[in-house]
Formats: C-alpha cells, structure tokens, sequence
C-alpha cells in the first residue's frame, strides 16, 4: 500500500454526537428504514410498488421446483426489460415484476440496517433483516447464481445481456450488504451466498475465460471491500480483471449485442468500444480523461478505480482517477454537489452545461461522489475532495428524503416552478414534491446505506497521521502510532466554525491533521506548544497527546455570495448565497410566488437567522433584494432601467425544500 494511502476508522469506532447528524441518524433508524421495510414489501398505501419480496419468495419457490425436478414455466416474455405488473394483491405470485435490478433495492436496505446495527443495536430491526438474509439465501441456485430477474424469466439466458440487465450490479450491492452484515453480526450466512455467487461468476469470467465486464458499474469496488474483509486475493483478481477488460478491442457489449442480434437474424453491429461511451467502456480505465455518459455508473467505476489503484499501487490508475475528478468536479459539477446535467439517460452532459430548471442532479449520484471523494482522499489527503465530500453530504445527498423520512427526491433540479413541471413534457422527470417511493427506487435506500455509515467518511489513518476530514461532533476511539486514545470531537457547521478536539483518555505521540474547509475565509488555531505546518488544504499537529489535551480552531464562516464559472451559460447574471457547508435557495412559502422576478443584491449584508420547518430548526438567511413588479403590459415593451421594489428575503438550506407544501424554488437569483 503506497504511504500517502489511508484507512477510514471502522464504524464501531466511531459515535456521532452532533446534533444535526444525530438527529439524521436517529430518523433514518427509526422511521426510514422501517417504512423502507415495509415498501420492500408493499405496504405502503399509494406507493408505488416495491416488488422485491415478493420476486425474493417467487425465486425461492422456482428454486426448490428445479431441485425437486419440477419445470418451471417463465411467466413473462424472455426479452422484457421493465414489467409493469398489476397492484400486488391481484399479482401472479410466481411472477416477477419490476425492473431488472429490482434486486439491489433490498440489497441497499440491508447495508444500511447493518450500519445501523453496528452503532445501535435493534431487536426489530435485526429482526427483519434476518428475514431478509433468509429470503435471499432461499433464492439462490445451486450453483450460486442469484437474481431473480433471470431465475423467474429464463435461467438459461444468464450472463447474455451484462451491458443491460444489471447482473453484476446486484452482485456488487449484495456484496456490499454482505460485508455490512458480517461486520455487524459476526455471521457469515450472507457472505456463503456471496462467495458462492462471486465463485459462480468466476468460473465463466476471467483471465482464460469469457471476457466481459459490469454495464452498471458497482462490482468493482463491493469485489475489492470483499477482499479487504476476507483477504481472499480471488476477489481482488476478479475485480481487477473486470476493470482491465472493460473499454478494450474487442468490445464485449458489442459481442454479446451481436450474438443476441444473431440468434434474432439481424446484421451485426461494429464491435468497436467507441459506441459505449454512455457505459463507460469507450476506452480502457486507464486512458479516461473526462466523465462521460450515465452519471451514477462513472461515479461508482471511479470509486473501483481509486480503491484499485490503492490496493495495487496502480499510479496509472490513480492518474486516470485524477483526470475524472477533474472533469466531473471542477467542470460538471453543480453548486449543490450535484453531477449529472441532463435527464437523458441521467448523464454527464458536456464541460459547464449545468442548467438550474432540467437538472437531473440523480441523488444516487451525488452519493455516488461522496464514495469517490473518499476514495480519492484514502489515496491523498487533498482538502478538495474532503470539501466536495461535505457539499454533496450537506445539499444534494440530504435533499433526496424529506424532513419526516418517508419521501424522497430522485431528480434533484436548482429551480422548480411546479405549473411548468406539470404542462412542460422536457420538465417531466422534474418532481415539485418528494415522492413515496420509485418503481425504480434505487435512491432511497442508497440515502439510507450513506447516511447509516457516515462515521466512515469522517476520518481517515494512515502510519503517520489521523485525518480529520468532516467537523461532526462525535468520539473517536483510534490508535494513534501504536497507542489507543479517545477522542471528542466536537463541532456544528449549520450555526459557527468552531472545532474542538480534546483527548478524553490515553497517552501518544503524533500528528493529527484538520482539513481547513474551503469555504472559511481565514481561521485561528490554538494547538499549545505543538509544532504545526499546512500540506495539501490540512493542518498538521504534532506532538505529544494525553488526557485533557486539547485543539481548538475557529474557522471563519462569512456569507457567501457565489457565481458561476463564466462557461455556465445557465448562470451568467446570476448569483447564489452559500454559508459553510450549506447552499441555499428561495422558497415560495417565504418569498412569494414569481421567484424569477427577483434581483439579488450581493453587497448588501445578510443575517443569519433560525427557522423551523416540519418541527425541526434550520439555519436561514435573510437578505436584501428587489423584486420587479408584475404587470399586465404587452409581452414586449421598450426597455428602461428596472426599478425593482426593495424587500428582504428568507433563504433555507437546500436540503430542506418541498418539505412545507407544493411551491416555486430557485437558487440561483438574477442580478
């Protein structure tokens, strides 16, 4: 492992105090995941339907038919994608419904039961997810294969369609769920039907074997926490061979399209990589430059691509990592920590087409860069990444699932009228309220997995020091060269930038190293007699560490007034108001309707105020503006110079919009 490469602490080591994130943690195991568990299991009155137990316990039934010698008749036409079946009370329940990776929704709740058993132990909650584990393991075929897509339509069409049928994207997210439950639980039940699955996958794909590789990216990095949790150096092998055949001549999408365009008696299609753009696999991982196509796939190759390059000191793998977090940070990027510009195909656009109203902004792909971000700072601690890691975390990631728990956001746009939503068909995927849940719901339970493992995002260690990369009061049990210390953190970025971190009890030697945020204008330190130095956006303590010991910093937290990059076509004469970590944006329940007619006025000072919205209290804004007037004059007059009426507006976090009733949001403001 290359020096600069660090270690998250494990969540056991780690107890989030803050108030704010507590107060997350606490709905996401109180009502999140129980009200997930029952949408898993469609009980959730005028929710669209999950499906996922149900298609669980139909496979499990074919299952045990085939090894009963029975025949199993598929239910659906073998080359159906997405079935849109009827309400499962009057469902065939031999059938499956749903999408192809309807699988992986459950396999994400798991995840984030573990987590959340790791830190609070519950009876209930480990209660259903025992049934879960159980249901899952009654799926499985005899020789490892697991998804129920195949198993109730057509098992013998198994690993035919990797480009779109999202096989090794299930395997990845149980894999991950596996890894999640052994450490909270000790058992292995769940890790036997990942290794028989991986060993199923591994006797067709390999060095030697079929080339082929993920369509939807995730295999890699869940193969990789597979051999990190078991050092089993197969697994490590497998993801490897996934990451260096995908993008290479000759394309296996395009082989595997051309034997099913055989088998239809349709011509072939060029075998070249350059047509997959949109899956990643246009070049070989380690000739990438930009991020293209659909945004949640680049985000979670990214995230295998810096774990492998960590694991293997691949420095041509962290170059290629490097290259897109550039692309996808400092040029596709929205204000929010959102990427993803265009609903069409829910993809990368080009270099600063970041328009506000047809954002698609996925929420799955803004945790998808929180795992990236991570995953770039195990390889170097560069305060960059820690930064975007908080913004996604703070904005987009938190606005996907409403202030009560029990609705979320898939799109996540920077300006919302709700009129033009419902009569605009280019608004369509644009939702001016959170949503029970998705047929395609693979953006609640991803909220669920992050934020119930938020601990592990916080710090990282390497041999030389303990980095400290989110301000979330909490303690910390570490080792620090060698010798234990507990640890309080303690901090609040939604009211001031004040960081304190005291030593609770043991004794060490060594440096710990704060991120300095790149959104404090200035800050002081008191660190005692301590040597210290600034690298890379951190500063390093050094010295002797006993009970009682103390750091303070105070990191200034001004209101900002941001603009974009003068390429954003879409913000030119606008401008937006940021303070810490948050984004914030204009709500019609406090400003009014016609939030376009607004003019901002980025000199004047702004005060921070508190707001309570939904029972919970929010840091808010208020500034000075103008608002035009709205008149009944002809649709096109001569111009003069506005004269815009003077008012204060009220700002919330945007994390916390659509949470009092349908209404106009914007958060960019013309000037």
């Amino acid at each position: 492992m290359p020096k600069l490469s660090s270690v998250p602490l494990p969540l056991s080591a780690v107890r989030i105090t803050d108030a704010f994130w507590e107060r997350e943690s606490d709905l996401i195991r109180r009502v999140v995941l129980p009200y997930q568990w029952d949408a898993l299991n469609d009980r959730v009155p005028g929710a669209a339907p999950s499906w996922w137990m149900h298609n669980m316990r139909a496979a499990a039934r074919a299952v045990a038919a085939r090894k009963a010698g029975k025949p199993y008749v598929p239910r659906h036409k073998a080359d159906s994608i997405v079935v849109e079946g009827p309400e499962p009370a009057r469902a065939d329940q031999d059938a499956f419904y749903g999408w192809v990776f309807q699988d992986s929704d459950g396999y994400k709740w798991l995840e984030a039961v573990s987590y959340q058993l790791i830190q609070h132990p519950d009876p209930e909650l480990r209660r259903h997810a025992q049934e879960a584990v159980d249901a899952i393991r009654a799926a499985q075929e005899e020789d490892g294969y697991l998804d129920t897509y195949y198993t109730l339509t057509g098992i013998e069409r198994a690993f035919t369609n990797l480009k779109d049928h999202h096989e090794l994207y299930c395997f990845g997210h149980l894999t991950e769920a596996a890894a999640a439950w052994y450490e909270a639980t000790g058992q292995e039940d769940l890790l036997d039907v990942v290794r028989r699955f991986a060993a199923c996958i591994s006797r067709r794909f390999g060095p030697g074997r079929e080339r082929g590789c993920p369509g939807h990216e995730i295999a890699e990095m869940a193969l990789l926490r597979l051999y990190e949790a078991t050092g089993e150096e197969q697994w490590r092998e497998l993801a490897d061979f996934f990451l260096d055949v995908r993008g290479t001549e000759p394309s296996t999408f395009a082989l595997e399209e051309n034997r099913r365009r055989k088998q239809q008696g349709l011509p072939e299609l060029p075998v070249s990589a350059e047509r997959y753009a949109y899956y990643q696999a246009q070049v070989p991982v380690r000739e990438m430059t930009e991020a293209v196509g659909h945004a949640v796939r680049q985000m979670y190759l990214c995230s295998g691509m810096a774990d492998a390059a960590r694991l293997n000191g691949d420095q041509a793998m962290r170059e290629a990592c490097l290259r897109l977090w550039r692309s996808a940070v400092r040029e596709k990027m929205y204000v929010t920590g959102g990427v993803g510009g265009t609903h069409v195909g829910e993809a990368f656009s080009r270099p600063y087409d970041l328009p506000a109203d047809t954002a698609y902004s996925e929420t799955c792909a803004a945790v998808g860069l929180v795992f990236f971000a991570r995953r770039m700072l195990q390889l170097e601690p560069v305060s960059e990444y820690a930064d975007v890691m908080e913004l996604a975390l703070y904005n987009t990631v938190l606005a996907g699932i409403a202030l009560d728990g029990k609705r979320f956001f898939y799109v996540n746009p920077l300006e919302v009228d709700p009129a033009a939503c419902e009569t605009d068909e280019r608004l369509s995927h644009v939702k001016p309220e959170r949503q029970k849940w998705f047929s395609c719901a693979c953006c609640p339970p991803n909220i669920a997995r992050l934020l119930s493992s938020l601990g592990a995002y916080m710090v990282t260690q390497n041999a030389d020091a303990l980095f400290i990369h989110l301000y979330i009061s909490s303690e910390l049990d570490v080792c620090l060269n060698g010798f234990p210390l507990k640890l309080r953190l303690e901090a609040d970025l939604t009211r001031d930038g004040r960081v304190t971190l005291t030593v609770l009890s043991g004794k060490a030697e060594g440096t710990l190293a704060f991120r300095i945020p790149g959104w404090a204008d200035g800050f002081t330190a008191d660190t005692g007699d301590r040597g210290t130095r600034q690298e890379g956006g951190y500063l390093y303590v050094t010295g002797s560490w006993a009970e009682g010991d103390r750091v303070t910093l105070d990191f200034s937290m001004p209101v900002r007034v941001l603009a974009g990059h003068p390429l954003i076509r879409e913000t030119a004469g606008q401008v937006c108001y940021a303070r810490g970590p948050l984004v914030y944006c204009a709500e019609e329940a406090d400003n009014g309707p016609d939030l376009h007619l607004l003019r901002a006025c980025p000199k004047a000072e702004a005060a921070v105020e508190r707001l309570e919205i939904d029972g919970v209290s929010l840091p808010a804004l208020r500034v000075a503006a103008g608002r035009l007037p709205r008149d009944e004059g002809p649709l096109y007059r001569p111009w003069k110079e506005a004269e815009p009426e003077d008012v204060r507006l009220t700002l919330i976090p945007y994390f916390a919009w659509a949470n009092r009733g349908r209404g106009e949001m914007r958060v960019w403001l013309r000037l």
